[in-house]
Parts: C-alpha cells; structure tokens; sequence
C-alpha cells in the first residue's frame, strides 16, 4: 500500500497507464543490460501522443529498479550550453560550483536522464551531440522525447549511427484504447463511438474520459470534423464544474506558465488555491518546476475557442496578463526578468501581421534549425567584417571593423550556427556614448545624430541605440530565421535597456518594411537616411519617451486582442506626451508641489502629459484622471522618504508645507520645533530629493535593466 503522496500518484500514474510495450520492453532491456546496448534513446511522435506520459513510465520504471533518473523538461531550458548545464546540475541537486558530467561518473554505475520536449531545445541538437553526450561515462543512458525524428547529423554520423536507438510513437491499438477507457471508467457502450471518433490517440481519449468524468450522463456522439481536438476540448470548456473553472481554464492556456499569483491576478480574486489545483489535476495540464500548463494541442484548442465564443473575455484576460508582467518586469532582474520577458511576448505569439516575419524561424527549427544567441568574441570579428563587406561593400566593412573597436562586446550580438560559427549578427551603437569623431566618421550614426540634435534631443541621463549593422550571413536583411531572432533581441533592448530615448533602424530596402514596422510603431524618418557605397539606407525610429515599452506593448496587444480587421488600425496616443528637459522638468515638480491641495492647478501642468503620468493612466486617460495620478506619484514620492532616518525630517518638511500644509512656512517651522532657517534647508533638500525620484522615474531608470 502506498505510504506517501509521492507513491500514491506513482500507484494511481501506473494504474492509468497502457500499451507502450514494446517500448517498456527495449527499455527495460537496456537498462539491466551489463553494457548498454544504446546509448540514446529518441522518442519522437506528435502533439498529444503521449511522449510524457511514457517518459514518465520510464522514470518509474528506473525507481522500480532503483537506478537513479534524472528527469529535465526542455520548456524550462534556457537553450544555451550553460542554461542546458545549470539545469541538469539543478535537477541533480547539485552545489554550483559542481560539474554533472563528473557526478554522472562517480560512481560508476548506471544512471538516465529524461529530456523531454525536446524539440524546444533544437538549437543545441549540435552541442549535445558533438560535446555534452560524449563526455558522459558509458554507464549513463540518455532519452530524448520529442516531436520531431532526429536532426540528420544524428544519421549522418557513423559513430552515432550504432549508439541511437528512434522509436517512433503512435496512436493506442483498439485494445490498448478499450483498457484505457475501461481504468478511467468510460461505459462500455460508449467505446465503440469513442474510438472511432478518437482513433486511440492519447490525448483524444484522455479528453473524452475527462469529459465523462465530469458529466457521467453525458451521450457523447462524435460529429464529422477535421480537428478532433478542438472538437473534445470545446465540448470539455462548456461542462467544467462552473464559470470560475472554464474561466480558470482559459486563463491558463492563454499564458506560458501559470502561477497561483498569475491565476488570481487573470481572475481578479484573492485566493485562486482551490481553482489551481483543480487545473492541476486535468489530465492535459501539465506541471513543471515553475507552474501549470496545457499540453500544446489542448491550448491551442481552448484559445482558438475563447477568441471565436467570448473576443471580449479573451481581451479582457489578456489584459489582466500583461498588467501583472508589467509590474514583474519592474520588479525582477537579470535571469528571472529575461523569463518575464519571454512570458509577456507570448501572449503576442497569434500578432496578425508580426507572426507571418516569424513563421519561417517555427518551421526552421522544427526542421533542426539551430541557431544559438551569444555576445562577440574576439576572434569572431574578421567573419563579421567579411559578412558586411559581401552584403554592403568595403566601406561599410571598414565602418564596421571602427565600431567593433569603439563599442563593447556585449553591444554586438552574434547568431551561431551548429559549428559555433556565425551565421549573423547585429550591432547596437551607443551614440550617447560614441565620441564625435566616430560619430563625424559614419554618415549612419552622423545622420542619427544629428536627427537628434535637432529634432529629438536627448536629456541628461538618456540614450540613444543605432542597430547600425543587422544581416544574416546568407540571406541579409531578408525574412528568414536569422532576421526574426534580430528583431526578437531588438524587441529585448527596447524593454530590458535603462534610459532607452531613442532608436535607429537603417534598412537596405525600407519599403519592403513598411506594413509591419507601421505595425510596430516605428516611424520613417528621410532625414536620417544616409549612402553608404552607392546604395541608399532608409532609416525608421522610434521616440521612447513618447511612447515607453509598456504603453508600446499595451499598443501591439490592443492589435492582437482586436475582433475585426478595422479594429486594428494602429493605435495611437489620444493625448500627446512631452519630453521635458531636466530643467523644466525640475521646475514643473517644484510648481506641482506648491498646487497640492488645488486640483484644477494639477490639471493645467505639463507633468500630466509627461511619461511618468501616461504610463500609469493610458494614452486615452481624460484630464482628471492625469491629475489624479500626478497627485498620487507626487505624495507617493513624499511618503517615499519616511523608509530613510537621514531623509525622515525631509518628509516632515515637506508634509507640513504640502500634503497637509500650515497656514505659513514660519508656522510649519513652528510645528517642528525648527529654527526657520533649518527648516527652509529641509524643504529645498526635500523638493531635490522628491524631483530626483520622479525625474528617475520620468527616465525609466529601474523599469527596465
């Protein structure tokens, strides 16, 4: 009998579990073999046919035969060598500083790691075969479970050709079907409609029981249909136990990882516990090690659903997802915030007219496409010279080869291919940062710049970025694989950059651009276009400060979230936003504080249209609200300085004069028992120190980076 949780879902996992066993048997053979027979074993089979569950049998059956399994779910992966590393040493519950390959060996005996899904982690097919597998001791078994057969190196390789074993994973027979249906108590009579209806795929006939499950009166009949998963699914969604549940449901497939918070947050209650556990119970809902989701096919389903039943619920949940990305994004950094990110560009993963620049990198690497992302080296900078000397001649290679020696590595991003070589890359200047002379040397960074000076100029803590070189190695600016993952990294920059003012993006044929930058908000500018070896550069920008990443983000999503085609018409900000300097700005805190108590006062300040107010109300927000939130940030600000003991007797000075305001400054002196003078001194420090806050806050400083 089982003593334990752990065992009971182990129990009731291998209660549920049938066929496969032919697969067991090969498995089951390899592991008690005295020297394995393979030394990887690739599953492959597609969406819903079962690859974890299996995967997960295998696990159980390495318990049974107590040798240790390693098991990694490759969604969770960041596909780097060192991201692929990290988690393994994670799963092995490794100190940092210890190597897995070394643990695998010591001691010698037999051990296997899982991977599944593994075809999120097609980038480093390459690197797994050629570098981390051979490294591991001959006692340790490796399974991948993914949806695509292996890559050809795989087959192409003599040596690998007799340590792989491909096991191709199919639908249940009939019989495998029926003992299914029969442990998940589906009536008898029902099978025969079942299986014709499901063709003993997994996925299908889990849904069907699930269905039951929830209604045991249900006749389910199945109707002719080409997707049979959609089908299950929306039948599914309209019989949960109620509307916080199918809403629950819904939430989850629409984000990449569902929390409990992310759930109450979507739901807008307190304690979403009861409704995240029922979710994690679903036969189609997955967990990992950083929260719930939907077998791939089940979330397609359920979304494609929600969009054509309820366009406004689907709007309004996505929403909800963003509002709370938006706060992690400001409060996470480094590795957490990177995950955020990609967390918060899913949602915009169905973009009408983004997604068609990005089909082509989804198939690629369903094909093995494998490119992984990394930072200049060295030794890569004669390949990239070479590269822009063969798309765009010899005096932008001499350009290039200045810049690579002017601006640091980390601002030169470099695609890779399978070899490690690269296959393109993109370049980011810091004009800001550049000096004039390299700038006077560039007629691309000489005609941003002066765009700048005259028309956008920067203030003191601001930048500007040039994306002055972007080109895959073979096809250039061209769509393709290597272009989606540029502007998938420009999209990075833009949020994750401290102070971002400005961007630049030069094109080689800028008409071609037109309907999807317009999309994305990046407007053309003649004047900073420039020649370059007798080919005319167009160049599109985009004034940060006008419109910031978030309120840019909450744009796009009103465009992805539109239920018509003349609903999305790129939207623009009702109210323009101004760009203060730092001196009027500074004086505009300063006015602000004296108006307080007088909100008509408030309504007439440029702050209400600066980037600290919007970003908080929405470009459409009416002139009251505007105010309300410039009173709100200004006393926020204030109360900021009371966590500080040095900043404490600021905050007095500056309460007794304008949150809750003496009669006379004399008298707020009076109020504190202060000298007039001390007091004065106070309030001057506490205005600097509340405008240097807001000022901070106007720049974006803290909100991305």
């Amino acid at each position: 009998m089982p003593t334990s949780l752990a065992e009971r879902l182990s129990a009731m996992r291998r209660h549920r579990f049938v066929g496969r066993e032919s697969e067991k048997a090969l498995f089951e053979a390899a592991l008690t073999a005295t020297e394995l027979p393979f030394y990887v074993l690739h599953v492959y089979g597609p969406g819903g046919v079962g690859k974890t569950t299996l995967v997960k049998e295998f696990a159980s059956l390495c318990e049974q035969s107590h040798i240790t399994a390693i098991y990694l779910d490759a969604r969770n992966i960041d596909p780097s060598p060192n991201g692929f590393v990290d988690a393994l040493r994670l799963a092995m519950g490794l100190p940092v500083q210890a190597s897995p390959i070394e643990a695998l060996g010591e001691p010698p005996v037999r051990r296997v790691i899982l991977i599944d899904t593994y075809e999120t982690l097609t980038p480093l097919d390459n690197w797994l075969r050629e570098i981390f597998l051979p490294q591991l001791s001959e006692n340790v078994l490796t399974v991948l479970a993914g949806r695509n057969p292996p890559a050809p190196g795989w087959r192409a390789d003599p040596g690998w050709q007799m340590l792989i074993r491909t096991v191709p994973l199919r639908n249940l027979s009939p019989e495998e079907s029926r003992a299914y249906l029969t442990r998940r108590d589906v009536p008898v009579d029902r099978h025969a409609v079942t299986l014709e209806f499901t063709h003993g795929h997994p996925l299908a006939l889990s849904l069907v029981a699930d269905t039951f499950a929830q209604r045991g009166d249900m006749q389910f009949e199945p109707q002719s249909a080409p997707d049979v998963i959609k089908m299950l699914v929306e039948q599914f969604v309209q019989k949960v136990p109620g509307p916080a549940h199918r809403a629950a449901l819904e939430a989850c497939a629409l984000v990449r990882i569902l929390t409990e918070a992310l759930l109450a947050q979507t739901l807008n209650v307190l304690d979403a516990h009861e409704l995240f556990n029922w979710l994690r119970g679903l036969s189609f809902i997955e967990s990992g090690p950083f929260g719930l989701f939907p077998h791939d096919v089940a979330r397609e389903a359920l979304v494609a659903d929600l969009r054509w039943r309820n366009p406004e619920w689907y709007a309004e949940l996505h929403k909800r997802a963003r509002a709370y990305y938006g706060v992690r994004l400001q409060q996470t950094r480094g590795h957490e915030q990177q995950g955020i990110l990609i967390d918060y560009i899913f949602l915009h993963r169905d973009n009408p007219v983004v997604r068609p620049f990005f089909v082509q990198l989804q198939s690629q690497r369903q094909e093995g496409f494998s490119v992984v992302t990394d930072v200049m080296r060295e030794n890569d900078q004669p390949a990239l010279v070479e590269m822009v000397a063969h798309h765009e001649g010899e005096e932008s290679a001499r350009l290039a080869a200045c810049w690579f020696s002017q601006q640091r590595h980390e601002n030169t991003l470099v695609f890779r291919d399978a070899d490690g070589k690269p296959a393109g890359f993109v370049m980011m200047v810091s004009l800001h940062q550049a000096s004039p002379k390299d700038v006077e040397a560039d007629p691309a960074a000489h005609a941003a710049w002066r765009y700048l000076q005259h028309h956008r100029p920067l203030r003191s803590g601001e930048g500007a970025t040039l994306f002055r070189f972007w080109m895959a190695g073979d096809t250039y600016q061209a769509v393709s694989p290597i272009q989606s993952l540029i502007f998938v990294n420009m999209v990075r920059h833009y949020l994750t950059t401290p102070g971002l003012a400005y961007t630049f993006l030069p094109c080689a044929n800028p008409d071609f651009w037109v309907p999807v930058f317009n999309y994305v908000d990046l407007t053309r500018i003649p004047e900073a276009d420039y020649e370059m070896g007798g080919r005319h550069y167009g160049v599109y920008g985009h004034d940060w400060r006008v419109t910031p990443p978030l309120t840019w983000l909450a744009i796009l999503a009103e465009r992805e979230t539109a239920s018509t085609t003349a609903d999305t018409a790129m939207a623009k900000p009702s109210v323009s936003l101004v760009a203060l300097s730092q001196e009027e700005f500074t004086q505009a805190v300063r006015d602000v504080l004296r108006d307080m108590t007088r909100p008509a006062a408030l309504r007439r300040s440029p702050l209400v249209r600066s980037r600290l107010v919007m970003e908080q109300t929405g470009a459409s927000s009416g002139e009251h609200e505007r105010a309300e939130a410039l009173h709100a940030l200004l006393k926020k600000a204030v109360e900021s300085l009371q966590s500080s003991p040095r900043d404490n007797k600021l905050y007095r000075a500056l309460y007794h004069t304008y949150i809750q305001p003496a009669a006379t400054q004399e008298q707020a002196a009076e109020i504190l028992d202060l000298p007039f003078s001390t007091f004065r001194r106070h309030l001057q420090s506490g205005v600097a120190r509340v405008t240097e806050l807001l000022w901070q806050k106007e720049l974006g400083e803290g909100e991305r980076g």
